[in-house]
């Protein structure tokens, strides 16, 4: 699928596995990743009348979902025709603030007409290795080839993405789409995509913005591949590279490379 070349002009390739589109600051990252969206949403409604989106969690995503659902942008995609599912959750209630499902809804896409019966929560409140794999199912029942046309994802302090954590299960993963990984650091259980589900998907955007994101950017993107120690490496192939959306403060490192 092609890209407004407007866009296009800040996507510069990094390496066979990832490209980057770095913005001056935090608010035209944002901009250039709600741009996105839509435009990626568009061709996808264009070339097979439905838009199949997997959201994350964060403060970055939350920030796109404020700004899709302003009323400017309400009407630049037909959101009945958008799929809605979710990259990873948290063991909380669809009602509790933790929740992604729940920021994200209250983040704005409750304000937008898409279908009650096209948002597809994740059930990670209990019984998750069991709700794991009804969201797999579901995915493949909705989702033409389990091909998503976009996966939003973030990255952590400590390099993970999804729920995908460092040394934990789920980062070993070649046959489920989705599980439940047991994270030992976070004393919890979460339900997350792996990355055979993740790297299938026409377009995977890591949004990774802010001074905070610095270090961690210059050592996923610029260290030997180890991606059991930094899982967001492992983000991205050669048929399905991996976008970055920085600002300036996360790519400040990265000069010297770009």
């Amino acid at each position: 699928m092609s890209i407004n070349p407007s866009l296009q002009a800040s996507i510069k390739p990094f390496d066979k596995r990832r490209a980057l589109a770095v913005l001056a600051n935090r608010a035209a990252a944002i901009d250039f990743a709600v741009n996105h969206l839509l435009d990626v949403a568009n061709n996808a409604i264009q070339a097979h009348n439905a838009f199949y989106l997997a959201l994350s969690g964060g403060s970055t995503p939350k920030a796109i979902y404020k700004e899709l659902s302003l009323p400017s942008n309400r009407k630049r995609i037909p959101w009945e025709k958008v799929f809605l599912f979710w990259s990873d959750e948290r063991s909380a209630p669809p009602t509790d603030p933790d929740s992604n499902y729940h920021m994200a809804m209250e983040a704005g896409f409750k304000m937008l007409p898409i279908p009650k019966e096209q948002i597809f929560r994740m059930e990670a409140e209990k019984d998750i290795a069991y709700h794991a794999k009804e969201y797999e199912e579901t995915i493949k029942r909705v989702v033409p080839g389990a091909t998503f046309d976009l996966v939003m994802l973030g990255m952590g302090d400590d390099g993970h993405t999804a729920s995908l954590f460092p040394h934990t299960v789920a980062l070993i993963e070649e046959q489920h789409l989705v599980v439940a990984n047991n994270v030992p650091q976070q004393e919890t259980q979460r339900m997350t995509f792996t990355y055979p589900l993740i790297n299938a998907a026409h377009n995977i955007v890591l949004y990774v913005i802010g001074a905070n994101k610095t270090a961690m950017a210059e050592h996923v993107l610029t260290t030997p591949y180890t991606p059991l120690d930094l899982p967001s490496q492992r983000v991205g192939t050669e048929a399905r590279p991996a976008l970055w959306i920085l600002d300036n403060d996360a790519a400040a490192q990265l000069s010297s490379t770009l």
